[in-house]
């Protein structure tokens, strides 16, 4: 008896191990399938951690709502943050989408088409990224959505929403020894299927999710049920498709948000990795420019690298703090990685060390030109919320000049700032090819953005106070730009002598003007005021803070018709729209007419003037030349226009807007 009972379990060991044969060459990994969401989609309902989705079309409209800004708080719109974060475009793609912890606080921003909200805290966060998948990493071809109900709740269901029982994939033959009784098992196992006990509300709270691991390692996706080594069963939780009605029957509680009651997620309780975001205090897109040209040497070009690696580390990299990239120029520059390639220190000072020397000149001003050009891009990570800063190292002297391209770069946008090591000695500065070049490169002359480092072994202190001065945005003057810093105040005549035809002409001027300026509560502003006898401020600076709905507000503007009062309308703009005006923009009026007024304009354009508010005049058809002389801003050749036909308006727009940078740029540079 005790002989066949051992014949029979060798027999089943070879049947078992011959099996797992066959189906280990059976299997073959399926191909992954990205899972498609809609644009309602919140990323607390998707239970895993990292995952890559496909977003459609159309997600860039306002009932979709996103809550942050580069970090996003899981209650908002999955693809409505991906369209805010420049990730996607409103026509949809594929996004790779990792959870992160929760903060204290979100703010709302407008950002490619979409208005963010503020959040005062949630629990759970999330960052948005494109779809370029780690290698090694496994991401789920279909999501895990959270329940709709709790498991108390479900186990009063009917069967019909029960998973059928799906049979265990049999793994395939390893090196582990398996005992006759474990096979056994097994054995009787796939013989003999059961029906799976459903998990107590306890062990369904306590289950972890597991984040995508590496290829080559089996998850639990191939099966529902897993054996855990103390020989309990656990179950991972149901898949569910996008739409399904029980996910539809989910009802949260509320909590009260800056923008009234709305409903809070029920997040599970998952323990989710901790991702750096990075400090917020230093939300700066960072690039260097690295002297790697021939005559630097070995030594001393890894000594650079060195500064690079302990910028890295000291300025704590992430997406809701400073980001880093790095450029290498010689005879000619080029890109080693941009703002997204790297969101954490640790693999920004990785990627460092493998930077190799490449050789050649110093030709800084072409580098700097490619950066101001090529660097700063939506593409490669530019961020229009954080102020873009360029820190250029400089071994003795550059062999080109970089006067004119650095002056470029500022009026971009770009905080230039200049360390230069060893410059030249006295019988070398015959060969320097712009004295002062360092000043005539960075942002300002005051010496914020200058280092001079008398030998490379000294290099490292400068460390510190590069870090301090980088992360100070209060004093990044260059940011500002003609473009971006200004509340504009137009002032519309809409006398009788206009007429409605041309009333609607003079509106798609003033929107072709606003067009060309960054519009936002702290970019440039814009307000109105139409004017006939009497005046009316059609909006102020602080009623709209994005493009779009300034644009719609010059839309809605009525024509008034009544006589020409413009002398009593410059004061009222004085009174109703650049009292209001904040400290640190230049103000400035635009002030169109088609007649002469019947006020004196003299006194309100000397109030004007000493104000601060710089005037521009622009006069139509039966316009007084003279009188707009008087209204602008000295010198009136800059600040007054006039043309004979309101369809001649659109002319003067890129003119208009030259001025206005050409007076910006010109401002003293101390």
């Amino acid at each position: 008896m005790k002989a066949s009972v051992i014949e029979m379990f060798l027999v089943l060991l070879v049947t078992g191990v011959h099996s797992n044969k066959e189906t280990s060459k059976k299997i073959k990994r399926p191909k992954l399938t990205v899972p498609q969401i809609n644009c309602d989609v919140k990323a607390g309902k998707i239970i895993n951690p990292e995952f890559i989705v496909k977003c459609p079309a159309g997600c860039q409209d306002p009932k979709f709502h996103v809550y942050g800004t580069d970090v996003y708080a899981s209650y908002s719109s999955v693809c409505g943050a991906a369209v805010h974060s420049g990730v996607l475009d409103n026509s949809g793609g594929k996004i790779l989408v990792r959870k992160v912890a929760g903060l204290s606080g979100y703010k709302g921003s407008y950002s490619n088409g979409v208005q963010s909200l503020s959040l005062p805290r949630w629990r759970e966060s999330f960052i948005v990224l494109e779809s370029k998948p780690k290698k090694g990493v496994t991401y789920p071809s279909a999501l895990t959505y959270s329940s709709s109900k709790s498991p108390a709740a479900q186990a009063g269901k009917c069967s019909h929403t029960t998973k059928a029982y799906q049979r265990p994939p049999i793994p395939a033959t390893t090196a582990q020894s398996v005992t006759l009784m474990q096979l056994l098992a097994v054995t009787v196992a796939v013989a003999t299927p059961t029906i799976l006990p459903r998990p107590s509300p306890s062990a369904a709270s306590t289950t972890s999710i597991p984040r995508p691991e590496p290829v080559g390692q089996r998850s639990q996706e191939m099966g529902i049920q897993r054996q855990h080594p103390s020989g309990a069963a656990f179950q991972k939780p149901v898949r569910a498709d996008v739409g399904l009605g029980e996910m539809d029957s989910w009802k949260p509680g509320s909590v009260l948000l800056d923008e009234g009651r709305v409903p809070k997620e029920e997040l599970s309780t998952q323990s989710l990795e901790p991702v750096p975001l990075g400090d917020p205090n230093c939300k700066i897109d960072l690039s260097f420019l690295i002297d790697g040209s021939t005559s630097i040497g070995k030594r001393r070009f890894r000594i650079q690298k060195q500064l690079l690696a302990g910028v890295a580390q000291a300025l704590d990299i992430g997406p809701a703090g400073p980001l880093m990239g790095v450029v290498q120029y010689g005879d000619n520059p080029a890109t080693h990685f941009n703002l997204k390639t790297h969101m954490n220190s640790g693999d920004l000072k990785t990627a460092i060390e493998k930077i190799t020397q490449r050789g050649g000149l110093s030709n800084v001003g072409r580098a700097i030109s490619f950066v101001t050009k090529n660097f700063f891009s939506k593409a490669n990570g530019n961020r229009s919320s954080a102020p873009n800063v360029v820190v250029v190292m400089v071994d003795g002297w550059p062999t080109d000049k970089v006067e004119e391209a650095s002056r470029l770069a500022r009026e971009s946008g770009i905080n230039i700032f200049f360390i230069t090591i060893e410059g030249a000695a006295e019988n070398e500065k015959q060969y320097v090819v712009e004295p002062n070049f360092a000043n005539k490169a960075v942002c300002r002359t005051n010496g914020f953005y200058s280092f001079h480092v008398q030998s490379w072994f000294g290099l490292h202190k400068t460390l510190q106070p590069l870090v301090k001065r980088v992360c100070d945005t209060d004093r990044l003057a260059c940011s500002k730009t003609c473009l971006n810093s200004a509340d504009i105040g137009f002032v519309i005549d809409g006398s009788s002598s206009v007429g409605t035809g041309n009333f609607r002409t003079v509106l798609q001027f003033v929107t072709n003007l606003t067009k060309e300026f960054e519009i936002s509560d702290t970019d440039t502003r814009i307000g109105a005021v139409q004017y006939t006898y009497e005046q009316r401020l059609e909006f102020g600076f602080d009623q709209y803070s994005s493009k779009p709905d300034i644009l719609n507000a010059i839309k809605r503007v009525g024509y008034w018709s009544g006589g020409t009062s413009t002398g009593a309308a410059i004061n009222f703009a004085l009174e109703q729209l650049f009292k209001k005006s904040k400290p640190n923009k230049r103000k400035l009026m635009i002030l169109i007419t088609d007649g002469r007024s019947y006020d004196d304009v003299r006194i309100p354009a000397m109030a004007a003037h000493l104000k601060g508010v710089i005037t521009y005049a622009i006069g139509v058809a039966w316009a007084a030349q003279e009188e707009l002389e008087v209204i602008a801003t000295h010198p009136a050749r800059d600040h007054s226009f006039f043309v004979d036909e309101f369809d001649n308006l659109y002319q003067y727009i890129p003119r208009i807007i030259q001025n206005i940078c050409t007076e910006f740029n010109s401002q003293p540079r101390n």
